[in-house]
């Protein structure tokens, strides 16, 4: 008697009848290509949703998964990009993890290069995954910006306590001299230079202390059109104004933001005093407007970023300008142009903006005069911290 084969799991699956009613006549099987359209369309919305970018190429030189054009011809602007693909075939060691700053956009993308095997161990492809480090790069170099302030300000501290007390007696006895030779012209006149200048001397210590002083936020809710009246009021008694008219254009609807607005004011009274001195104290205008800018989501891919609400403030005058050859040094510390000055003021404005993680920059006016514009967020990154 024969013996019967044992019917398995699978057999009872495929050979029962639906519940309820006769055995129907099953569809031809269609598994396997559903299968390979599931697979296709799954490593399709897995590339395409990774947070890091993805270049594919070919062996041949192509781009896999764009549009089939020759690299070199897609990357012609990208030429470091390029020579990265074409070392992927030619190398018998691929970096895991490098760094490469794009010449064309100053941007900085860390990347991962690899080969692609087919089942003979042949090689038939590279990949490359990048993510762009920008914004990573700045915050490293912002605190070791921070890390070099803080001990330059300790250098900076001790050196100005013993530079502000010879200062002092320099100034206490101009002044009694001037005092007891009250008529003799020439004299007065020499110690009122002394005088003037032991005060200028003791004005660039402190702003030495300002510029070297870690910056320590006092985060509250404040009304940015409070602070620029105050720093108009204080930019006045800084240096003489003179006929220069300010127009201030803050909108009512300009919500309120999170900062330190005693640095604020700093921040505002630098720039003001900057064009007013601009102008000589002669004529002129300065115009301060703002507007609220929206968040922005990520528009590079791979950028794990997210910028938040934005304020924006142009401060605009039309003075004589800044020439287009000492445009990137301005916010230097100790560059100055003018006759006078420490060169400290637009260099504290950098860093008062730097700390509340916004964004400062200058450009001429197609007119004539000089734009500076300040980007604050809505909230700053002290603040989300305590929320």
């Amino acid at each position: 008697m024969p013996i019967r084969k044992p019917r398995t799991a699978a057999d009872r699956t495929t050979t029962a009848p639906p519940r309820g009613g006769a055995a129907q006549k099953s569809r031809p099987p269609r598994l396997a290509n559903d299968i390979e359209a599931v697979a296709e369309s799954f490593y399709r919305d897995l590339v395409w949703n990774l947070r890091n970018g993805v270049i594919a190429v070919t062996r041949d030189g192509r781009i896999a998964v764009m549009n089939g054009q020759p690299f070199a011809t897609v990357l012609k602007d990208r030429p470091d990009v390029s020579r990265i693909l074409a070392g992927a075939f030619e190398l018998s060691h691929l970096p895991n993890r490098a760094e490469l700053r794009l010449k064309s956009t100053g941007k900085v993308i860390g990347y991962t290069l690899s080969q692609v095997r087919d089942r003979r161990g042949r090689i038939t492809g590279a990949t490359l995954f990048f993510k762009d480090l920008t914004r990573v790069e700045q915050l490293e170099e912002r605190e070791r910006l921070r890390d070099r302030l803080a001990a330059l300000g300790e250098m900076a501290a001790a050196i100005a306590h013993e530079v502000k007390n010879p200062l002092a007696g320099i100034e206490v006895m101009a002044g009694i001299l001037k005092r007891q030779l009250p008529e003799m012209e020439d004299a007065q006149s020499i110690l009122r230079d002394i005088i003037k200048e032991a005060k200028m001397a003791n004005a660039i210590v402190l702003e030495v202390l300002d510029f070297v002083r870690p910056i320590r936020l006092q985060v509250e809710r404040i009304s940015l059109a409070d602070v620029v009246r105050d720093a108009i009021s204080m930019a006045e008694t800084h240096v003489l104004r003179g006929q220069v008219d300010v127009e201030v254009e803050l909108p009512e609807e300009l919500a309120p933001i999170y900062g330190d607005p005693h640095q604020l004011r700093q921040l505002f009274t630098n720039l003001l005093t900057n064009a007013f001195e601009a102008m000589g104290g002669g004529t002129g205008h300065v115009r301060i407007r703002a507007q609220q800018l929206p968040a922005e989501e990520d528009a590079v891919p791979g950028a794990d970023t997210h910028n938040p609400p934005m304020v924006q403030v142009e401060v605009l005058d039309n003075g004589p300008g800044v020439p287009a050859d000492v445009m990137d040094k301005i916010f230097s510390p100790f560059f100055t142009t003018k006759p006078q000055g420490s060169g400290l003021g637009l260099a504290i404005v950098r860093k008062i903006v730097d700390a509340h993680d916004g964004r400062i920059d200058v450009s001429a006016r197609a007119e004539k005069g000089t734009r500076f514009r300040v980007t604050l967020p809505l909230s700053s990154g002290g603040q989300e911290l305590f929320r």
